[in-house]
């Protein structure tokens, strides 16, 4: 008997440490995407776009997406420092090797909303690889 309790609990000791560590590392890699999404807005947000696009997007959005076209369409949506961030959906998956999260949300501002989409996908360091900042209609 005390064979079958000892495998029993052995048994559920590994389930449970390993739902702990899946739990971890989803969790994690869920904290980062929106760390991420919060320090990138944040210096849309400030005004701060050399530093947005220079610390945060990937150089193959760079090709598409110029600096001074980046600045001018952020500085279109006359963000001020009243604005704060709401995530809707956080999703982190991984492709290829590659982790990759979408982010996507609002940017609530005194009497206006900016629908905010983020894709940042990278193998060691995430990178934005796709952004979609509008107003909402």
């Amino acid at each position: 008997m005390w064979i079958v309790v000892g495998i029993v609990g052995g048994v559920l000791l590994l389930v449970v440490v390993g739902v702990l560590l899946i739990l971890n590392l989803v969790g994690g890699a869920t904290r980062k995407a929106s760390d991420l999404a919060d320090d990138f807005t944040r210096l849309v947000i400030a005004g701060e776009t050399d530093k947005a696009y220079d610390d945060f997007m990937d150089p193959a959005l760079k090709e598409q997406l110029t600096k001074d076209d980046f600045a001018s369409g952020v500085e279109s949506l006359k963000l001020d420092p009243s604005c704060t961030t709401a995530y809707d959906d956080l999703k982190v998956s991984t492709e290829n090797e590659t982790n990759i999260a979408d982010v996507a949300g609002l940017i609530k501002c005194e009497g206006k909303d900016i629908e905010l989409v983020y894709r940042f996908a990278g193998k060691d360091e995430l990178k934005m690889v796709s952004i979609r900042l509008k107003p909402k209609d």
